[in-house]
């Protein structure tokens, strides 16, 4: 049966799906988004309005408690809350404020309003927390939990728009960057619309209530090389790869961590290049705590788009770049 919904986070990429699949599915979506959205505010709220065709747009500030429940709830009744929001960059101050604060604000203005269901948008590199941003997602994942609320905590892993930062640079003649031999890590990427679809699913299907939910798209892993293969063989030239060492990237991580002791600004930097070495040296597939090895085996999959058939896209020109914060190369 529909549903009212409330959803933040409603103007990135996998927010916008999300909201797409809820109104297919009939639901009644309200999404409460700031007055200028998007990266770096370029979002008008005629734009984000054209953007989420179908829902009821209210506008104020996601970390305000109070803006929340005037601007937000107004005081109505909501069956379920749908959360895709995110820090930007995954620096320490964002992701506490975002990732933490403002989804602790957001479950306590939800349960006074008598909401019953939270569906949270996570990630899977929460398995093995490192940075600042993980453990900011996992103290709310477990205040989510401990709070008594019917909860779906979906864990998804590599996104396509993070996964494509190196299509101009091979387009243009040059080789395609890899760390280490281009087989340290591997993944499950999963397309935006097969994620909003599997989330706006949680709200119906009783086998994905209370639960923590890793999810990727179809097919089988694959790794940084056979994504070059893949994106070179598109492009009919013969395959190049410039292997960057892994110890490259902690040399950079030392220098910057030195400097901001000084400069705090570095500081913020050498955590950005703790995320890209994260991302250079783990999976993102289920990881396995008994042997401490992923596995791709018991990562499950989900819907139809594959990372291929977005680079196909990419080149012919059917799909148009969004990467925003995204952006690795």
């Amino acid at each position: 049966m529909p549903q009212r919904v409330f959803v933040l986070g409603a103007t990135g990429t996998i927010g916008r799906a999300t909201v797409r699949a809820l109104v297919r599915r009939g639901h009644e979506v309200v999404c409460f988004v700031r007055p200028r959205a998007g990266v770096g505010g370029t979002l008008a709220p005629d734009d984000s309005a054209r953007l989420l065709a179908g829902a009821t747009l209210r506008f104020g500030d996601v970390s305000d408690p109070t803006s929340l429940a005037a601007d937000g709830f107004r005081g109505q009744h909501f069956d379920a809350i749908v959360s895709c929001l995110a820090s930007r960059t995954g620096a320490p101050r964002d992701a506490w404020a975002i990732d933490h604060q403002a989804h602790l604000h957001a479950l306590a203005v939800a349960q006074q309003a008598g909401v019953r269901q939270f569906v949270l948008l996570s990630a899977i590199c929460v398995q093995k927390p490192l940075l600042a941003f993980q453990h900011a997602k996992l103290a709310f994942e477990k205040a989510l939990i401990e709070s008594g609320i019917t909860h779906s905590i979906v864990r998804p892993t590599a996104y396509f728009k993070s996964l494509s930062g190196q299509i101009e640079r091979v387009k243009q003649g040059k080789p395609f960057l890899v760390f280490g031999d281009g087989t340290l890590t591997a993944c499950k990427p999963i397309s935006d619309d097969d994620l909003g679809d599997y989330l706006a699913g949680c709200l119906t299907d009783p086998s994905r209530l209370d639960r923590v939910l890793p999810i990727g798209g179809p097919g089988d892993a694959i790794t940084p090389r056979q994504q070059g293969e893949h994106l070179f063989a598109l492009l009919g030239r013969p395959p190049r790869f410039k292997q960057v060492p892994v110890k490259l990237l902690d040399v950079i991580i030392a220098v910057l961590a030195t400097a901001g002791r000084l400069v705090p600004a570095l500081a913020a930097k050498a955590e950005l290049a703790r995320i890209g070495r994260y991302y250079a040296t783990e999976s993102m597939l289920v990881l396995n705590t008994e042997t401490g090895r992923y596995d791709a085996a018991a990562t499950p999959s989900t819907g139809s788009e594959t990372l291929f058939d977005f680079y196909a896209g990419l080149l012919s020109g059917a799909v148009a770049p969004e990467r925003g914060d995204h952006a690795v190369f």
